[in-house]
């Protein structure tokens, strides 16, 4: 049985305006992470992803990358219990 996490995770620094969403969702995606990402209104990204452990931890490592124009200042991950019941793969949501 695979061992199921689920992560929520801030992303603070220059992080809109530069693709980032859409980074997350290509990484979540390539690593069978599902969940959602968005941004907030003090200018921070926000997601919550779950999957395998191991993918989880890959795909927050990736965030603490961003994309190309990104600079990434901080990244906090709390540990939230799994769902399981998260339908499809990984979308962008709004507010």
């Amino acid at each position: 049985m695979m061992d199921v996490v689920r992560e929520h995770i801030v992303v603070t620094g220059m992080v809109q305006g530069v693709g980032f969403r859409y980074f997350a969702v290509m990484q979540a995606r390539k690593l069978g992470v599902q969940g959602w990402v968005r941004n907030r209104l003090d200018g921070s990204v926000e997601a919550e992803a779950e999957g395998s452990g191991d993918a989880v931890e890959l795909f927050v490592s990736a965030l603490r990358q961003g994309p190309k124009w990104a600079d990434v200042r901080a990244v906090e991950v709390k540990d939230m219990a799994p769902r399981q019941d998260t339908v499809g793969d990984f979308r962008v949501r709004g507010l």
